[in-house]
């Protein structure tokens, strides 16, 4: 998770939450600094398995993280081209991005 640059302390609350956690050291990693610096390797690197790009504004920036993101297969979420309304009720459809499905089948009647 890549701090805001214009408000990096909304990034402490999730920040302590994760730490006094159950959550293994390492699973949720806090950067803070410029996007244009930490997003391509973040997007490049073969241990990140996945990156949203919700907080990218720069179409061009975008374009080179998803294909940075190309080499290794890593799931990306584009942002969505309408401005994101963050007062807008939450939703599920930004964690459904990330989830798998997995379909079991049983034979019946064999």
């Amino acid at each position: 998770m890549i701090a805001s640059e214009a408000h990096p302390l909304t990034s402490i609350t999730p920040g302590e939450v994760m730490a006094t956690s159950d959550l293994p050291g390492g699973v949720v990693n806090m950067l803070t600094g410029s996007v244009a610096e930490i997003a391509p390797r973040l997007a490049s690197h073969m241990d990140v398995n996945g990156i949203d790009l919700t907080g990218v504004t720069d179409p061009e920036l975008a374009t080179s993280l998803e294909i940075a993101a190309a080499d290794n297969l890593k799931r990306v979420r584009r942002a969505p081209e309408a401005p994101v309304d963050w007062l807008a009720t939450p939703g599920i459809d930004r964690l459904t991005h990330w989830l798998e499905t997995k379909t079991v089948w049983h034979p019946i009647g064999i």
